[in-house]
């Protein structure tokens, strides 16, 4: 696990709250969507190898000229708590335009495309985990949370009251993992827990800005990668998909290329190898039983499909997975 970074307590101490905007300046046009597994890095490190990471937002963004363009983690979902500076910076998410005024919290679930304008000098802390782990724990330990997980929002933070002490007081403790050995890991993702727990209750006191405007295409997409994760096990085709959206093939294609910057073909098959590789390192399955969990004729398709879409084939793939994440 990676934990990385240190909060401060800078804050503006006033009744500040996000608005939907009408403009939002995205410098990536339609068709170059990229996955990364954090922003301007390398977007093949797997989802699973840095459980938790924290950081700040101007050690990215600065890099950048505070321009985050439109991308996508596959398995990674995103928290931003913007505490200091940057008010009326933006953001789009899944189609879905704000208005960003600290302080305020974002939830950027894992595959929502989204990208920020944000202001110089906007700060805070920034939490990227693996999404499966989490939503894992939650299932156990708090199913209710599950929802907010799963769907993209900005939510207003008061400055003055409890919850934003309560917010800091958690992402410090998360910085502070960084700092010791041992157990980390699982110290990590209960804290985030935690922090969903704050993050629920927020959005139950206040209706999370019901002005936004969310597109026709955000809904059919969201709608898409909700029946991707039904029927990832399925092997479904294409026009399955299609007909359950109640579009064509050639309007679903359209729309994935648009919105996700690949084809709707390929948007299943990085779904299936990314339910793939989750099997592969955390299950205990033979290489036979996942292939036939997820749908496959027989093992050696699966195989060739695996290899294909990831360059190695499963049992390499499964045994240096497990070393990486053990190291």
């Amino acid at each position: 696990m990676a934990l990385h970074g240190s909060i401060d307590k800078a804050g503006r101490q006033q009744d500040n709250s996000c608005r939907p905007s009408e403009k939002i300046i995205m410098r990536t046009e339609p068709g170059t969507v990229r996955n990364f597994a954090l922003y301007g890095t390398s977007d093949d490190a797997p989802a699973w190898a840095d459980l938790v990471h924290l950081e700040r937002i101007v050690e990215r963004s600065s890099l950048f000229d505070w321009e985050i363009d439109l991308h996508f983690h596959a398995g990674l979902i995103q928290v931003l708590y913007l505490t200091a500076g940057g008010d009326h910076g933006s953001a789009l998410i899944d189609g879905m335009r704000w208005t960003l005024r600290t302080p305020c919290l974002i939830v950027v679930p894992a595959r929502a495309v989204h990208g920020f304008s944000f202001q110089p000098g906007t700060d805070g802390p920034v939490i990227t985990a693996a999404q499966k782990p989490l939503e894992s724990l939650a299932d156990v330990a708090a199913p209710e949370l599950l929802g907010y997980m799963r769907r993209p929002v900005v939510l207003e933070v008061n400055a003055e009251g409890r919850q934003a002490q309560a917010l800091l007081t958690l992402f410090e403790a998360i910085a502070h993992e960084s700092q010791v050995g041992g157990g980390g890991m699982a110290a990590g993702m209960a804290l985030l827990l935690a922090l969903f727990v704050q993050i629920a209750r927020i959005a139950r006191g206040a209706e999370a800005l019901p002005e936004a405007v969310r597109s026709r295409k955000a809904a059919q997409i969201e709608r898409f990668r909700v029946l991707l994760d039904a029927r990832v096990r399925e092997r479904a085709p294409v026009h399955a998909y299609a007909d359950a959206l109640g579009i064509s093939v050639g309007q679903l294609t359209r729309l994935c290329r648009e919105l996700l910057g690949v084809s709707a073909q390929e948007a299943i098959n990085a779904r299936v190898v990314h339910e793939a590789q989750r099997e592969l390192v955390y299950s205990s399955l033979s290489i036979k039983q996942i292939a036939a969990e997820l749908g496959f004729e027989d093992e050696a398709y699966f195989g060739r499909f695996f290899k294909k879409h990831t360059g190695q084939r499963p049992t390499v793939f499964r045994v240096q997975a497990r070393q990486q994440l053990a190291a």
